[in-house]
């Protein structure tokens, strides 16, 4: 017996920021086979600067990703920060037009996120197995700014409203909220290694649902 681990979302997700090994899709792995007693193969689908919108298009159109969420016992999903930064980014010659980008820029990682949901399901709606799904939540990049705090906390109440028996959220703002400077890596935006621990010991803190 076996499990497949899928992991899809953004430069979370591929382990931007830390030595090769050290993401924490691969520490989580690890961590699913000591919990789980059985061989897991990872599949890592995550793509460096992906936003909500990328993600709700590759699962619509994307067959890789398509069949290898429907393949999947375990699929962790790192997704939104690219929206946050993204937005904060474009108003960099603008500040005083901060808000108004930002509360835009979250009405449609919202609904994208609802959507990249409802895709999910509909992929493992005829799975003959049970799976989990794990969202992996929000940390602030820009700490300094009020209104980027708001922004994180928003979403991620949104993203934990999705929780149910199949569907675990990991929050991880408070952990690294005040300790940035020892969980980010030299860009301060993305986690180093012991960043990306933090985030695997919290996806594994949920369980496995029906999978023991």
């Amino acid at each position: 017996m076996s499990y497949q681990y899928t992991a899809i979302g953004d430069s979370l997700t591929t382990g931007f920021g830390a030595l090769p090994g050290n993401g924490f899709v691969p520490v989580y792995r690890r961590l699913a086979e000591g919990r789980l007693h059985v061989p897991i193969s990872a599949v890592n689908l995550g793509i460096n600067g992906l936003t909500t919108e990328g993600m709700e298009g590759r699962l619509r159109s994307d067959s890789i990703f398509r069949q290898n969420i429907r393949n999947a016992d375990i699929i962790t999903l790192s997704i939104g920060g690219n929206d946050l930064i993204k937005a904060a980014k474009s108003t960099a010659l603008r500040p005083g037009n901060l808000s108004p980008v930002l509360q835009r820029a979250l009405r449609e990682c919202k609904r994208n996120f609802s959507d990249i949901m409802g895709l999910l399901w509909q992929l493992k709606a005829r799975s003959p197995n049970p799976y989990i799904i794990r969202v992996v939540g929000l940390y602030n990049p820009y700490p300094q700014l009020m209104e980027a705090t708001d922004w994180v906390r928003h979403f991620n109440r949104y993203a934990a409203g999705y929780s149910s028996s199949v569907c675990g959220f990991a929050s991880i703002y408070y952990e690294f909220a005040g300790n940035e400077r020892g969980l980010l890596s030299l860009d301060h935006l993305h986690p180093n290694g012991k960043g990306y621990r933090v985030i695997a010991g919290k996806l594994d803190a949920l369980g496995y649902g029906r999978l023991r």
